[in-house]
């Protein structure tokens, strides 16, 4: 029988958007069963990695997954030093009827920037056991933001009603238009640092790697490739454009191993700075992240150091906080074993 832990977070991530109850009519019920002590979230863990670890937590969290399932994950750079081995990934879709992984092109100079090359370079890291739809290969999508239209508006015409503590800069996000064309989506994440998130969970992946290349992801970093507080805000809002547009039909699997404090776009990675812990699934996008940022936080010093030291540095702690503001789930969580 699973042993159940009841846990708040080790971090308190704080910002709240105080505004209008009209103007917040879809994000007032979430954000206010986030922040129900008898609303937590359940986050699955186990300390098992391996493709069976995986099936074991798919199968606590896949309830809602069903019709044609898009596997969202980050296939890397050529010959990535870290990258979670195939047979984890391999061994699970091939238990996930009807299912694919899913990509989009990169914005930065990398063989990812055009479909052709894009291939080659999936191929070349293992991931062509199945079929690879790079779902920008055929253009752009645009996909709205709940609620930050009326937002936005408000705030462009100085409404005392609205004064925020986060900045809200996108009512819609370019997607790759192929992403329309799923039912579910799983999140499978290889959790790690990144050199401008400060760490890349389940909300990165989904909102950077499934914005369009040449498109979407020029609306997250914008032309300057801007760092900070900005950056997280328009990541965070394109990751609520995914998650509004798959609603309960969209669960999170991270996989804290090879944790460098970079990224697999990064062909150079450092090499891993802890250990490996083991692996987390959730139906909430905010509590699995949350609950990944503490365990790192509640490792020994020698072994958190780095990436507390890159998450911190970048300021990464905003995106809880701006999922949070947006009420795009719960930053209290029980953990359970399995």
């Amino acid at each position: 029988m699973a042993k159940k832990i009841e846990r708040r977070s080790f971090l308190k991530t704080t910002g709240a958007a105080v505004a209008g109850a009209a103007l917040f009519s879809n994000l007032g019920d979430s954000q206010a069963q986030a922040e129900t002590p008898a609303q937590k979230s359940k986050v699955y863990f186990s300390k098992d990695l391996s493709y069976e670890g995986l099936l074991a937590l798919y199968a606590k969290v896949n309830q809602g997954m069903s019709g044609k399932i898009g596997i969202k994950l980050h296939t890397g750079e050529p010959n990535g030093p870290n990258l979670l081995p195939i047979d984890f990934i391999k061994g699970l879709q091939a238990e996930i009827p009807n299912s694919n992984i899913v990509e989009c092109n990169v914005l930065y100079p990398s063989t990812r920037q055009n479909a052709d090359t894009h291939r080659q370079t999936i191929a070349t890291n293992g991931f062509d056991f199945c079929p690879v739809d790079i779902m920008d290969e055929d253009g752009d999508a645009m996909l709205p933001i709940a609620g930050m239209q009326e937002i936005i508006e408000a705030q462009g015409s100085g409404s005392e009603s609205v004064k925020l503590t986060e900045g809200q800069h996108y009512a819609e996000v370019a997607v790759g238009k192929n992403l329309l064309n799923y039912d579910s989506l799983l999140v499978y994440t290889h959790f790690k640092g990144h050199a401008m998130g400060g760490f890349g969970g389940s909300l990165k992946n989904i909102a950077i790697g499934c914005a369009s290349g040449k498109v979407g992801k020029r609306m997250i970093h914008g032309d300057d490739w801007v760092r900070g507080p900005l950056f997280l805000e328009r990541m965070v809002e394109a990751g609520k454009g995914i998650t509004d547009h798959f609603g309960e039909k969209i669960t999170y699997i991270n996989v804290l191993k090879n944790i460098s404090v970079d990224c697999d776009c990064d062909a150079h990675g450092a090499p891993p700075s802890c250990s490996d812990i083991g692996i987390l699934a959730s139906t909430d996008i905010l509590a699995i992240d949350q609950a990944s940022v503490d365990m790192i936080y509640a490792m020994p010093k020698k072994d958190k150091r780095a990436m507390v030291v890159r998450i911190e540095s970048r300021q990464g702690l905003h995106q809880l906080t701006h999922m949070k503001a947006l009420g795009m789930g719960n930053a209290d969580y029980e953990l359970i074993n399995i």
